[in-house]
């Protein structure tokens, strides 16, 4: 299933945020976080932030695992252009461009990978993990304080207070 993030107006030129998007295209998403972290450009952030966004956007909307994503497409389309003037000599001025550029990620599912069902998967497999603890060898000495299942061994009876004796002794 396909799942999509968008940044528009980004205040950084596209040709520079190209070179970032073309290193982490077709990664798997913890991997490309990982390049993405270290990576020294400034556009570095930005595509990661929406890296991060596209993942929280598979866990929410649709249910997806993490583990499971890699980057299916990411594109960067040149935006407007913020159009500045710069003073020259003799009174003149230059054109400045401030440029802007969208970016999409695209993530996808790996074929073949079989996804979590969620909690109740986690649910179900912690049942069968406290079975098998539970039936572990008693032959071995160990505190029991820690321990909620039953032993062989015959319940201590509670102590009486001591006025609850005298009482009785009286009798």
């Amino acid at each position: 299933m396909e799942v999509k993030a968008h940044t528009r107006f980004l205040r950084m030129s596209s040709r520079k945020v190209r070179l970032v998007v073309d290193a982490v295209r077709g990664m798997p998403v913890e991997p490309a976080l990982a390049q993405l972290t270290f990576m020294s450009r400034a556009a570095a952030r930005p595509v990661r932030k929406l890296l991060e966004s596209a993942i929280a956007n598979a866990e929410h909307n649709f249910k997806l695992d993490p583990e499971g994503l890699y980057i299916k497409t990411a594109m960067v389309n040149q935006g407007p252009s913020l159009k500045r003037w710069r003073p020259r000599a003799m009174g003149s001025a230059a054109p400045i461009l401030k440029r802007t550029s969208h970016i999409t990620i695209v993530l996808d599912t790996r074929e073949g990978y079989a996804p979590k069902k969620g909690k109740a998967a986690k649910e179900k497999a912690k049942p069968a993990k406290a079975a098998e603890a539970d039936a572990h060898d008693h032959d071995h000495d160990h505190d029991h304080a820690g321990h909620d299942h039953a032993h062989d061994e015959a319940p201590v009876k509670a102590k009486k207070p001591a006025a609850k004796k005298k009482a009785e002794a009286q009798k």
